[in-house]
């Protein structure tokens, strides 16, 4: 998976919110192979996760790539100046960038988000745009510098999975040499396989993960499903069909008189 200039071998990000305990992330994390964490700065600054005082210590014991977002910010300035406070933190260009537009369904506000684009790719800033599946608007983001895109699969925590494959579809048919990465409601390892499978370059979920029974073995789950769907993707899917198709050839079959 290439964001920027850097590999990945790991196609699955994680965030690194809502873990019982800095133990449980720390073992998810291992688990899940991915090799980049997302840090909401606004988050553990206000000390609303609960990793506590131990948080910042297991993360860079991992010696993992840090992905800063500006999850919680709903203005331009906002999300600016907490990407710009994140990159003196956490000492990396890329950031995970959110203006989120809708309270209740924390979808983006692609206008701002292109705004906000463009401000700090200007500043020198790697930006991972969260967006919708609008062609108009990842235009518009690919225009202002973005070499990366986040689609949402569907709410941010919702769980519901894919909600609109047709649009992914057409995201991925109509940039093909774009690193596009299905980002927000995912709940399950199929959701994330299917993402694969319509050649997604990669996924990024928290919550499927962290409020599960077991986190550890979730995350190991989510590792497995998102190796079988860029299998599966490389390998050539057959397509659906409206008729049977009967896989034992008819042609010299005995009869009986």
């Amino acid at each position: 998976m290439r964001l920027y200039d850097r590999t990945f071998a790991s196609r699955l990000m994680l965030g690194t919110a809502l873990y019982p305990s800095p133990a449980a992330m720390r073992e998810a994390i291992v688990a899940s192979g991915a090799e980049i964490v997302t840090v909401s700065l606004r988050r553990e600054a206000a000390g609303i996760g609960k990793g506590g005082p131990g948080f910042w210590d297991e993360i860079r014991d991992l010696d993992l790539a840090f992905l800063p977002n500006t999850a919680g910010c709903h203005t331009v300035k906002e999300a600016v100046t907490t990407a710009q406070m994140a990159r003196e933190l956490l000492d990396t260009d890329l950031v995970k960038l959110e203006v989120i537009g809708h309270a209740d369904t924390l979808q983006p506000d692609v206008f701002g988000l292109v705004e906000a684009a463009r401000i700090l790719i200007g500043e020198g800033f790697k930006v991972l745009p969260y967006t919708t599946e609008d062609l108009v608007v990842a235009e518009r983001l690919l225009s202002a510098g973005c070499e990366v895109l986040m689609p949402w699969g569907s709410p941010i925590g919702s769980g519901l999975g894919l909600n609109n494959r047709y649009g992914l579809r057409s995201l991925r048919a109509q940039f093909p040499d774009v690193t596009l990465i299905v980002d927000a409601g995912l709940g399950r390892p199929s959701h994330a396989a299917d993402a694969l499978e319509l050649g997604y370059d990669g996924v990024l979920l928290n919550t499927a993960v962290a409020s599960a029974a077991d986190p550890v073995a979730m995350a190991r789950a989510f590792r497995l499903a998102v190796e079988a769907g860029r299998i599966a993707f490389e390998a050539g899917g057959m397509e659906p069909r409206d008729m049977a198709a009967p896989s034992t050839p008819v042609f010299g079959k005995g009869v009986l008189a």
